[in-house]
């Protein structure tokens, strides 16, 4: 529960030695820069923005081509390769491969023009399929589609929708055009939403014809190559879309032999978010042409190492100064390993400002302790715990922001497990299931505390409990930092006095029928605990009402905003029962994983040994099913939820944040490899 002393510093050097010199410093990886207002016209920033967004554009570039490389030539392995970690380079090995950006660049582009070819390629594979299919229909027409007849006879070729025959259209045609004396009808293809259909009449004769037809919806061919025959512009069509597809065949088999170039790839793009950085650095420096000057924070305990190390590398100087009161200093936080997995979470919400204490230590077992009584079941602890147990051994080289993580809910598997042993509770109730289906025999797990499912409203008492006791701590930090800050009025108006309030409050509700109604039965309490209850609530309400706003020279302001903030008090009654989500969750947990014990249950029968063999494996497959996805849906909610009671509960008592995290330049922002000493 602490926040790491920073020391300022301000490091001058040879303008001649600023790329080794940012190299150095991004390589000790404790140095966090920040941008300087020059005092001097003579220094000014160096112009490092339009090779920052170069660099940034050949990283992006890497990204893109690794991305088609993904699709067209996937790297052998999964997920357990990516668990490996970083690979390691060393300083000099970095070196040589950055030399062959070029190669890099060019593969790169190499492998985005192929994948541009190939689209353009399906894309018209596309077109020719789209001008292939209404020619389909015409397949069989012995004359081109913009046939227009002969001397004396016109040719109308089009569709009319629905389904047709030759009669049925020559029929239409007498009877809506009785005048006509010569045409005939030829259905090329009839289908049930068109007939492709050819009439031939007199010329004199067809205008009219196609009117009557119109009026039925006819439409001539959208698509009429001149002069061809459907079946020859068919096979001609078929033959550019088979070669379309040779071709994309073609490119794709050229994109898979590129895989060779994605280590080289991941490299440059790796060298190229760490050039940016350096060069974002850089703007951040003041330069006079001949000497450079980097400011900025770093880790007190290191300071004098880190002096040391650059001042015996390079021409420079050190100067180091204390931050202790500086309201810019960066915030990094330093716990215990059991609290240090937390750390995101309180990061997540906002770094501690000056002033504040960090609260990742106090939340840490509150955080552990929240989620397990969400999740409560053994079996689903177990396998969270030995799964983050086994991860982080097998592989120790994992990145670090995934390695916390796994810390984390490796605590929050052991949490669980110790609430689902309270709770009697191991995939729900499968271990009577299994013992009463499969071994006919009767076995009871007993909880060492209380079943929820019978006694859901005890447990409801509980977690308000819980939840009482959580933001009673998030009360008292708030009080000692108060104290600490000798704010003495404060700490007996906004802590103190509060305090007696809620104290008050809750002992007079232990004896009525409200809390009765809720537990079963009400407290008694002896006449004395009543009286001081009620005395706890009025000098707790006297005293927010009058001293809140002490500051406040007007008398009547000063009772008003007091009187407002004893209002807050109804907040306080919400952020209780927010508490009760302990307990739904906790109930959604075991009954979902009840009903999925039932439904596997319900497949097995025993009467024979191979009935037993098929009833195993179908209530093997129902229950890793069903408890995979139980799990999967109650660990979400239990993280959501139990980050939403410290952050809106819990850190609402106490807590700002706004402070500026600690973002050192470092070479550990890198994504494929890492370099390590030599």
């Amino acid at each position: 529960m602490s926040v790491v002393k920073m020391q300022k510093f301000l490091l001058c050097g040879l303008e001649s030695d600023r790329e080794p010199l940012l190299k150095a410093l991004q390589k000790n990886g404790q140095l966090h820069l920040k941008a300087q207002t020059p005092e001097d016209p003579s220094f000014r920033p160096p112009a490092s923005a339009q090779e920052k967004s170069s660099c940034e554009k050949i990283a992006q570039n890497m990204l893109n081509a690794l991305t088609v490389l993904d699709t067209y030539a996937p790297a052998k392995g999964g997920l357990l390769d990516s668990l490996k970690g970083r690979k390691p380079l060393t300083s000099g090995r970095w070196e040589e491969r950055s030399a062959l950006e070029a190669q890099a660049v060019e593969a790169a582009a190499r492998i985005q023009g192929l994948q541009k070819e190939l689209s353009e390629q399906t894309a018209r594979e596309v077109r020719l399929q789209a001008a292939l299919e209404p020619l389909v229909p015409w397949a069989s027409l012995p004359v081109p589609l913009d046939y227009g007849g002969t001397k004396n006879c016109k040719a109308i070729i089009g569709a009319l929708p629905g389904q047709w025959t030759a009669d049925s259209v020559e029929q239409l045609l007498a009877q809506e055009a009785p005048e006509a004396e010569s045409f005939t009808a030829e259905v090329i293809s009839s289908e049930p939403s068109q007939t492709c259909l050819m009439v031939l009449a007199l010329r004199s004769e067809a205008d009219r014809l196609e009117d009557v037809l119109r009026r039925k919806g006819f439409a001539r061919p959208a698509q009429a190559p001149e002069g061809v025959l459907p079946s020859e512009y068919r096979r001609d069509l078929e033959k550019q879309i088979a070669r379309a597809r040779e071709e994309q065949e073609a490119t794709r088999e050229e994109l898979a032999a590129c895989g060779g170039s994605r280590t080289l790839l991941q490299f440059c793009y790796d060298d190229n978010v760490l050039k940016a950085q350096r060069k974002d650095a850089l703007g951040k420096a003041l330069s006079t042409g001949r000497v450079i000057v980097f400011s900025g924070y770093l880790p007190a305990g290191s300071a004098e190492a880190v002096k040391k190390q650059l001042e015996d590398a390079f021409v420079c100087s050190m100067e180091l100064s204390d931050a202790s009161d500086d309201p810019e200093a960066p915030v990094l936080l330093k716990n215990n390993p059991f609290s240090e997995p937390t750390e995101s979470v309180v990061l997540s919400y906002g770094a501690p400002h000056k002033g504040e204490v960090d609260p990742t230590l106090i939340m840490s077992f509150f955080y552990y302790f929240l989620f397990g009584l969400m999740l409560s079941d053994a079996g689903y602890g177990l396998v969270m715990a030995i799964g983050c147990f086994a991860v982080l051994r097998l592989f120790p080289k994992i990145g670090s922001g995934l390695k916390q993580m796994l810390k984390m809910f490796f605590w929050c598997g052991v949490s669980t497990t110790f609430w689902g042993v309270m709770f009697g509770s191991y995939f729900g109730d499968a271990i009577p299931v299994i013992a009463d289906k499969f071994f006919h025999t009767t076995v009871t797990v007993p909880a060492l505390w209380l079943v929820p499912l019978e006694e859901p409203m005890t447990l409801l008492i509980w977690c308000f409990a819980f939840g009482i006791v959580h933001l009673f701590v998030g009360l008292g930090i708030k009080g000692y930092m108060l104290l600490r800050d000798k704010q003495w009025l404060d700490f007996f108006a906004g802590v103190l006095c509060w305090y007696f309030l809620l104290i008050g409050l809750l002992l007079m509700l232990l004896p009525t029928d409200i809390y009765a109604s809720i537990a079963g039965a009400a407290v008694p309490l002896p006449k004395a605990v009543s009286v001081l209850a009620v005395i706890l609530a009025v000098i707790g309400a006297l005293g927010i009402i009058f001293f809140t706003a002490h500051r406040r020279k007007n008398f009547g302001l000063r009772i008003a905003m007091g009187a407002y903030e004893l209002y807050g008090a109804t907040s306080w009654l919400s952020d209780i029962l927010s508490y009760s989500r302990l307990l739904a969750l906790g109930l959604a947990t075991g009954v979902i994983a009840t009903v999925f014990n039932q439904m596997a249950a319900m497949v097995v029968n025993t009467d024979t040994v191979f009935s037993t063999i098929v009833s195993v494996i179908l209530f093997a497959t129902i229950f890793l099913v069903g408890h995979v996805l139980n799990m999967a849906i109650n660990l979400l909610g239990a993280y959501v939820h139990t980050n939403r009671l410290q952050y809106v509960e819990f850190f609402g008592k106490f807590y700002e944040g706004g402070g500026e995290e600690y973002a050192p330049l470092s070479a550990e922002n890198t994504q494929y490899f890492h370099m390590e000493d030599q």
